[in-house]
Formats: structure tokens, sequence, C-alpha cells
């Protein structure tokens, strides 16, 4: 691919928009910036907020440590914490300058604030729509269908900002434009020094935060489980990494991720196995990024007939993609991709979400290895082929039967895992 080619220019902006610095996961990180931003509008601290928020986001916020809290969780932590201490310039790295004196000021608001959750009834899977209020005065501020897409800001009634909601997927790259043939052309032809800040910048934080994951007690500890019970080979590091930054970031843990279709466990996911897999093989520093471009694109291509929220878990998108990242390390060839990302997803692709937490670790320990796997049944001359279940003969026809399955075939699936969720 040229550098010329219109392609290469969205192949790279595409790069450029999914791989972000966060801090904590994203949803209610996204909360917390929609907080921070609401209240700077406001210019005082509210004494009442209502919350009104889609089904995804409260899945994805409910069981999850909010960074820089002292442990706090939920909803109406992620609304406080970025209404008292949140920077909302910094978006989603909102929380990463609290100072540790600030943080007892979160619980003391959050006991005297009046704060009301609502599930949302607008049909849209990522919505967070917050009214705030002090004495006469109030805000309404929307963020939908992604993380830091501000679409209306209201004060006392008057419109400051207003985005025509149809024309926000219009905003970024078209994401039809990705295919797995072309995404290794990209990665194999692109200037690396036109990538070379941001999948630097993913290897140093996903790295930082996976070590992290390893040294201390977070969550249920699986990727320092996975070291322990299954040795320490070049596959189990792999699983075990990417659990581990999980394990850490589901449990509060204040380093930052760059994420990828949103998500900081899909980030890691997506990046670290293919780290490991690089350093072991000692590839070369260019043979990495190169590799990672693999990995972040076909994720992103899986995840683009999804959308960013849904009852499919994000993981296996992101551990197929990451064993293409490995795939492409290992044989370097057209046919090694497509057919680990082919028997990947024929594989795992059943597997819910039933929210953020710390047990998004043991998916993502699972996606790795069946996309490892599915890599092993190339290499052995073995496939799953199309006509088994719901895979086609072609894997771009298989990418869209799962976002079919995953977009529309779960969405009563969806549903369901929420009632079930806030049944207690």
């Amino acid at each position: 691919m040229e550098r010329s080619d219109i392609k290469y220019s969205q192949y790279l902006q595409i790069l450029r928009e999914e791989l972000l610095p966060a801090m904590g996961c994203t949803e209610p990180i996204a909360m917390a910036y929609a907080a921070a931003k609401a209240r700077q509008t406001l210019g005082a601290m509210p004494d009442k907020i209502d919350i009104v928020i889609s089904g995804n986001i409260i899945k994805n916020v409910k069981s999850v440590v909010v960074p820089n809290t002292g442990g706090l969780k939920g909803i109406a932590a992620a609304v406080a914490a970025g209404t008292v201490v949140g920077d909302a310039d910094k978006q989603l790295e909102v929380l990463s300058f609290v100072k540790p004196e600030e943080i007892p000021q979160i619980g003391k608001f959050m006991d005297e604030c009046q704060m009301t959750v609502m599930k949302s009834e607008s049909g849209k899977l990522l919505d967070i729509d917050l009214h705030m209020y002090k004495g006469t005065d109030s805000v309404r501020l929307r963020i939908c269908d992604y993380h830091t897409n501000i679409v209306l800001i209201e004060k006392n009634g008057q419109v400051l900002l207003k985005k025509d909601e149809s024309a926000v997927a219009g905003s970024e790259t078209d994401r039809s434009v990705l295919n797995v043939h072309d995404i290794l052309d990209f990665a194999e032809s692109v200037c690396i020094d036109d990538v070379r800040d941001m999948l630097e910048r993913q290897i140093e934080y996903n790295l930082a935060i996976s070590e992290e994951g390893l040294r201390g007690n977070y969550g249920a500890s699986i990727g320092k489980t996975l070291l322990e019970t299954r040795g320490d080979d070049v596959r189990v590091r792999a699983r075990a990494q990417a659990a581990a930054g999980s394990d850490a970031r589901m449990s509060g843990c204040e380093l930052p991720v760059v994420i990828v279709s949103g998500s900081g466990n899909q980030g890691m996911t997506a990046s670290l196995p293919v780290i490991v897999y690089a350093l072991d093989m000692h590839a070369s520093h260019e043979q990495l990024l190169r590799a990672l471009c693999v990995s972040n694109l076909i994720t992103i291509h899986q995840k683009t007939p999804i959308g960013r929220l849904s009852a499919f878990c994000g993981a296996v998108s992101a551990g197929c993609g990451a064993a293409a990242g490995v795939a492409w390390l290992l044989e370097g060839t057209y046919e090694a991709v497509s057919a680990t990302i082919t028997n990947t997803l024929g594989m795992i692709s059943g597997t819910v979400c039933d929210g953020a937490k710390p047990s998004c670790a043991t998916k993502i320990a699972s996606a790795v290895e069946a996309g490892l796997l599915g890599f092993d049944l190339y290499e052995k001359g073995k496939a799953l082929h199309g006509g088994d279940g719901i895979l086609k003969n072609d894997v771009e026809k298989t990418i869209e039967s799962v976002g079919q399955l995953a977009r529309e075939g779960m969405r009563e699936t969806d549903e369901e895992i929420l009632d079930i969720m806030l049944d207690e």
C-alpha cells in the first residue's frame, strides 16, 4: 500500500482514533468525564444529580472499582468522582491527577448529594444523560455512541452545544474500508514513523499495568494464577500478561492503558500477547510494531459490525486480533492470519458480556488461548470450515456473520443479562 493511497491515510487515522490513553474502565470513566464537564458548565457543586444511562452503561459500571476513589465502586462513585475531583480537559484521563487528600471528598459528596439513577429508553447502547442542579440553576449534558462524544449541553434550558445524532457515526473514519487483506498490506508497508508514537505508547502503558497486575493482589489474580499453575512458556505468558492487566484495571489500578474499540480490556488483549511473542522470538522492534498494526486493526475490523457495546464479549474479538498478530509474526501470510481468525471465531463466538468486573480477566485468558489454538490448527493443516455453524468460506463473510449474531441476535440476550444482574 502506497503512502499516497487514500486507504493508507484512512487506516492511519483509524489507529489514531482508536489507540487512546485511558485511566480506569472506560464506561465509568466516561461517566466521570460527563460529570466533570457538567459541573464545569454549572459552575458550582450540585446538590442533586439525575443520572439517565443505557443498560450497557449500567452493566459495565455497576461492578468496577473507580480509580483514585479509595476503592469506591459503581455508578454513583463514578459520577461523584468526576464531579468533585475530575478534570474535564483530560477526557478519558479525567481522574488521572487526583491528589490523595482529595479522595475523602468523593465519599462525602456521595453522602450529601441526592443522586438518582434511571435506565435510558433512547435505544442507544452507549448513552449517558446527566442532569445537574444547584438551587435554581441546572445543566443537562449527554454523551452517546462513543465515550467522549458530547452531543448536548444545556444550561438553564439554553442550548450551549448540540450535535445531530444521526451524523455522529460520520464523525469517525469509515471503518468499512477495513478488510484482512488490506490490513496486512498496510501493516507490511506502513512507514514506521507514522505509527511509532502511538504504538510505543501502547507497549509502554499496557506492559506497565500488566506487570503491576502480576506484582499486586488484584481481583482474582488470574494472571498470577496462570503462571503459578501452568508454567511460564510463551503461550502461558501471553495469556497471563493480558489477564494480569485486566486484573489490575478492573480493581481500580490507577495506571493508564491504551484502549482499542473504546475498551482498555480489548486494548490490552489485542496488544500484550503480541508483545510477549515478539520478545520471546527476538523479533525486531519494527516487526513488533507491524504486528501490532495487524492485531489492533483486525480487532477493530471485527468490532465494527458489532458496535462499541453489546452482549458479545469484546475479549473474543481482541483475543482473535492478538492471535492474528502472532500468526503474522510467525508465518507472515494472509492464509495463516485468515485461518486463525476463522478458527478462533468458530470456537468462542458465543461468549457473552455480563459487564465489566474482575472476572473479565478469565475471559481474556480464554480468548487468547482460543486464538492461539486457532493458529495451532492452521499450523497442523487442520481447520474449521465454512458451513460449520455460522462460519463462512470467506473470512470477511465470517466476520460479518459474527457481527450479525452479536448486533442483532444477541439484543434480547443483552436485556436478559441486565435483568439478571439487577435482580439482587
